[in-house]
């Protein structure tokens, strides 16, 4: 935890990955400060990064997208990871991409309306990739968990 970032921030923090929508001036009633003074927080811990984003997540499913799939990707090179990523940016259907260690160089989170829509983007976008050498897709049938991370307040 970055030493800038204070008890008070750590509670901003908690409520609102809580409750995205809350507004800032019940956020400032359980800080006991004023509104200005959440605003300005929420304004620098975004400028530090420690808010990434903000807005509406849409459920998949609702939109038509019914598989969640991870890919596995090797590639050639490992130093072709930024090349890869790129190329993998022009894919909308690419959610979330990392860097691993393990059995791939790299792990796609990606989503397909149906089986043939992902057979698509596997044979036609992922694997004709310069540098993936290889590919193996893992269907998710079920997402159980999808939570924040808890806001851990530092021992006095």
């Amino acid at each position: 935890m970055s030493a800038k970032i204070d008890k008070l921030d750590l509670k901003i923090l908690d409520i609102i990955s809580k409750d995205a929508r809350i507004p800032l001036s019940e956020v400032a009633e359980r800080c006991n400060v004023s509104r200005a003074v959440v605003h300005q927080r929420v304004g620098k811990l975004t400028e530090k990064k420690a808010i990434v984003g903000s807005g509406y997540h849409v459920n998949p499913m609702m939109i038509g997208y019914s598989t969640c799939t991870y890919v596995g990707i090797n590639l050639e090179k490992g130093s072709m990871y930024n090349e890869v990523v790129e190329c993998l940016r022009t894919i909308p259907e690419v959610v979330e991409c990392h860097f691993t260690t393990g059995n791939y160089t790299m792990l796609v989170k990606m989503y397909a309306y149906d089986n043939a829509h992902l057979m698509d983007l596997l044979n036609n976008k992922v694997q004709q990739i310069n540098g993936v050498t290889s590919t193996e897709t893992l269907i998710s049938l079920d997402e159980s968990i999808n939570r924040q991370l808890p806001i851990v307040y530092p021992k006095e």
